[in-house]
């Protein structure tokens, strides 16, 4: 079964959300693929990412260490499943690197980018191993969170960067 198929095969456990990012689909790609830049955007609003390992290759490590402003610390491990440039990065925490299963498998996180007349239509979503999972996150504060990020990568991508 493919990843795509994945998709359409579980919806119940897929949460998600898409916005029209005014600037192209390379510059949001280039956000995403650069360590030095994902830090300045990954996480909600008043989350600082201090650490970030990216190795851009199918089973490379995709590493964070998100801080809150009270100091507690969210890390995130995994690997990168697929990466095409500048369309779909996609990785998961089931696997660490050297294809080694994980503890305790959450999400498998899945970034469409997609070219609408020179603006990106962006969506993300994680997909989950159960109901449970999937509900779990969704109470965590996914949507509150997961777009709060995203506000942070469209305030880079429009204001900051520009094309090399």
């Amino acid at each position: 079964m493919s990843l795509q198929s994945l998709a359409v095969a579980s919806p119940a456990y897929e949460l998600s959300i898409t916005r029209l990012i005014d600037a192209p689909c390379a510059r949001v790609f280039r956000a995403w693929t650069r360590a030095e830049l994902l830090k300045r955007w990954w996480g909600p609003h008043g989350m600082t990412t201090p650490e970030c390992t990216l190795q851009l290759w199918p089973g490379g490590l995709f590493s964070t260490l998100m801080r809150a402003p009270d100091g507690s610390e969210y890390p995130t491990q995994g690997v990168f499943l697929e990466i095409e440039a500048p369309r779909r990065i996609v990785f998961t925490d089931a696997f660490l690197p050297g294809w080694i299963p994980s503890a305790k498998p959450f999400m498998t996180a899945v970034i469409e980018l997609e070219d609408v007349h020179g603006k990106t239509r962006y969506t993300a979503s994680a997909w989950h191993w159960s109901a449970e999972d999937c509900r779990s996150h969704e109470a965590m504060g996914f949507h509150q969170g997961w777009n709060e990020s995203l506000d942070r990568l469209v305030e880079l991508v429009t204001r900051e960067l520009r094309d090399d």
